[in-house]
C-alpha cells in the first residue's frame, strides 16, 4: 500500500476481496474565475473515507492543484477521483513520498500515515493517507471482523430498547 500511486482504491479492493467504497466528506474550490492555467490555478481541498464492508480502511486528505482546463473539467464538473482523472487523461503521474509515519492512537492502535505528491501536467496533488490501524495490513480480514463488530456493537438510539418509547 505505500508504493500506492493514486490507486488505492483498487489496492484495498484486491486487499480485501470486496468493493471500497468511498465517500466525500468535503470537497472546496478556490474561486473560478477563469480557466484553470499555471497563471491562475484552480485548488480543491477535499476529504474522503475509503470503507470496505462500512468499516473506514483508510481516510484521505488531498490538496489538488489545478492548471489546465481538462483536469478542471474532470475534476471539478465531472467529480472524478484522482486516480480515476491520471488514467482518463492517460498520464502516469510523477509519484514522491514525502513521509510515513506511525501515530499511537488514545486507543493504543498505530495509524499508519503517508504523505506523498502526484504530479503531471496540467495537476499536482499533495495526499495524506490515515490508515486506522498498522494491524489491518498484518491481519486483513480478521481485522476488518473485529472493526465491524466493535462498529455493531457501539451504542445508538436505535438500538438501545429504552429509547424505543415502550415504558
Amino acid at each position: 500500500m505505500l508504493a500506492a500511486q493514486g490507486d488505492l482504491q483498487r489496492l484495498l479492493s484486491s486487499f480485501f476481496a470486496d468493493t471500497i467504497d468511498v465517500e466525500v466528506i468535503y470537497a472546496k474550490n478556490t474561486p473560478r474565475i477563469a480557466p484553470a492555467s499555471p497563471e491562475a490555478p484552480i485548488i480543491q481541498t477535499r476529504k474522503v473515507l475509503l470503507r470496505c464492508r462500512s468499516v473506514v480502511v483508510c481516510t484521505a486528505t488531498s490538496t489538488v492543484t489545478l492548471t489546465s482546463p481538462e483536469c478542471e473539467r474532470l475534476i471539478l464538473e465531472e467529480k472524478f477521483a484522482i486516480g480515476q482523472t491520471f488514467r482518463q487523461m492517460k498520464q502516469v503521474p510523477t509519484f514522491c513520498l514525502k513521509d510515513v509515519e506511525l501515530v499511537e492512537t488514545p486507543s493504543g492502535e498505530e495509524e499508519l500515515r503517508r504523505t506523498y505528491t502526484l504530479t503531471s501536467p496540467g495537476i499536482e496533488c499533495e495526499i495524506l493517507e490515515v490508515f486506522p490501524s498498522r494491524d489491518m495490513f498484518s491481519y486483513g480480514e480478521d481485522w476488518l471482523a473485529k472493526q465491524r463488530l466493535i462498529t455493531s456493537m457501539r451504542w445508538s438510539p436505535e438500538t438501545d430498547a429504552s429509547s424505543s418509547g415502550s415504558e
